[in-house]
């Protein structure tokens, strides 16, 4: 059965053929990475032409996060087993054809499906791209072939806001799905064209029940958290999807933990550098992620700055960010994970506190300051944290380091747009609310959930102070959600402080029971790598 799945063995790769593939992979990486925050620079003008609410806007963005962080083990076994080029054919077809359909449809409710559709996609494409490189470049070149990788994955949410901040300025908002089209269709095109068929069939572990129970328990989650300020917490149907995701999360570990070839061994949260690198870059990507979902609106709706201008002033946290990660691997060597990730969080934590007290008026100095201070912090906790996953196994279960990075990184995404995202909603539905009862129903309960529409009922009904308190109300929501995402990194600080590693030693840590119960699991997780 297996000699079955096999495809045939790569070719021998001249160095221009190596240079070309890696080329499109990283494209194809580039367009999924810069989706989960490109959309954001483009929400008030969504939100004024489509009357989409605050909710609606989440779930635009959140579902396909959602979707993208759910599928991302599974899908690296997929491809592990059937063949890596496939997977990313079908992944960009998968992906090109939502985006397109996206381009033409401007209901709230067809972008959000479109969105979903999208992150399936995703997930089937960023797996193989890093495990089509490691099986293509020789040992010698692969080190600098994944360091572009890496870059690209990190660098791809800022490139996106850029993109489509430049387009926004001549085009609406569709604009967006419209150069997702045209990447995916570059890619495809290049995949087809450069990239070799690669397998890894002995090594795949397909799991269906641990992909669904997995899959199933973060949705559920997810929309308790997206749902609740506004069906209300005591919800039947938000009240039944916390229960149905923490049980489909329970269900997930027990099943993984019978398994002989687990999709995720959960017992790999032994080791503490493993888990102390988990926490930090879902942290990390919490922030981050949630951040951009709140401020872009802010920077646009409140100070007035057009798509582009909202994209360029996020470059501060970018510069900061890539000057600090170049030194932090060195600092890490020297002082150890532990002090530099946990310092890397609080620095995160600091940065949210100076942002949370922007306000309706406030100079893009004091924007600037904050967006250092955060973008400091990512760099010194970005590096410490996977290399804390990467150490703490050994080279044969790289793999599974490779895996648990990337959907750490989504998933923490996803749900820092949901929970961020609800604060601010919450905080603006209660501070608006009695400004919205002295209106007439249909527009108080619209006010109540747009700060679009409530923007321009108060300039058609003549009434700026109406606009004056839809504003302080979302500048509220703002707050309060930056000092959620603050406090919630400095108990990320805590816990690597407590947890992680004074030394990276690779594979050291690993207690000698954890590891034979893995070698007796050759597959013992999805092999995204």
């Amino acid at each position: 059965m297996t000699a079955q799945l096999a495809l045939p063995p790569v070719p021998i790769l001249d160095h221009r053929q190596r240079r070309n593939i890696l080329i499109v992979v990283c494209t194809a990486l580039a367009l999924v990475v810069a989706a989960v925050a490109s959309l954001n620079v483009a929400l008030p003008e969504l939100a004024r032409d489509t009357d989409a609410t605050q909710t609606q806007l989440q779930w635009i963005v959140d579902s396909y996060a959602l979707v993208f962080a759910a599928l991302l083990l599974p899908a690296g076994a997929l491809g592990d087993r059937f063949g890596r080029r496939g997977m990313l054919i079908a992944g960009l077809v998968i992906f090109g054809l939502s985006s397109m359909a996206a381009f033409w449809l401007d209901a709230p409710g067809w972008l959000i499906a479109l969105r979903a559709v999208s992150g399936v996609g995703a997930a089937l494409i960023m797996p193989v791209t890093l495990s089509t490189i490691t099986s293509v470049f020789p040992p010698e070149e692969r080190g600098r072939a994944v360091g572009t990788w890496a870059g690209v994955a990190g660098g791809g949410a800022i490139l996106g806001l850029l993109v489509s901040g430049a387009l926004l300025e001549r085009f609406s908002w569709n604009a967006v799905f419209a150069i997702n089209v045209v990447l995916a269709v570059v890619a495809l095109v290049g995949t087809i064209a450069v990239v070799p068929s690669t397998s890894d069939p002995d090594h795949a572990a397909i799991d269906p029940i641990g992909a669904v129970s997995s899959a199933l328990g973060l949705a559920a989650l997810i929309f308790a958290i997206i749902e609740g300020p506004v069906r209300g917490w005591t919800d039947a149907a938000v009240v039944a999807a916390f229960a149905v995701g923490v049980a489909g999360l329970a269900a997930f570990v027990l099943w993984e933990l019978r398994r002989d070839q687990p999709m995720l061994d959960p017992r790999l949260f032994r080791l503490r550098g493993f888990t102390s690198g988990t926490i930090s870059i879902t942290l990390q990507f919490f922030a981050a992620f949630g951040f951009f979902f709140v401020a872009l609106q802010y920077l646009q709706s409140i100070l007035g700055y057009s798509p582009l201008e909202s994209g360029l002033a996020m470059l501060p946290m970018a510069l900061a960010l890539i000057a600090t990660a170049q030194q932090a691997d060195r600092l890490a060597a020297r002082f150890g994970p532990r002090l530099v990730g946990a310092a890397g969080l609080a620095t995160m934590a600091v940065g949210m506190l100076v942002l949370a007290t922007l306000g309706t008026e406030s100079a893009y100095l004091h924007v600037a300051i904050g967006l250092t201070i955060l973008g400091l912090g990512s760099g010194f906790a970005a590096t410490p944290a996977t290399s804390s996953i990467v150490a703490s196994l050994p080279q044969a279960k790289q793999g599974v380091a490779s895996a648990v990075n990337d959907t750490a990184r989504e998933l923490g995404g996803a749900l820092g747009i949901a929970v961020l995202g609800s604060a601010l909603t919450s905080a603006y539905r209660s501070s608006i609310a009695d400004a919205a009862s002295s209106l007439p129903p249909d527009v108080g309960g619209r006010v109540e959930e747009s700060l679009a529409y409530t923007l321009a009922a108060a300039n058609q009904l003549d009434r700026p102070d109406l606009a004056i308190m839809a504003r302080a109300a979302f500048v509220n929501g703002l707050q309060i959600s930056l000092v959620a995402a603050s406090a919630t990194l400095v108990v990320g600080a805590v816990a690597v402080a407590m947890t992680a590693p004074g030394r990276h030693v690779r594979g050291s840590e690993a207690p000698a029971s954890t590891m034979s119960d893995m070698a007796a699991a050759p597959g013992s997780a999805a092999r995204p790598s």
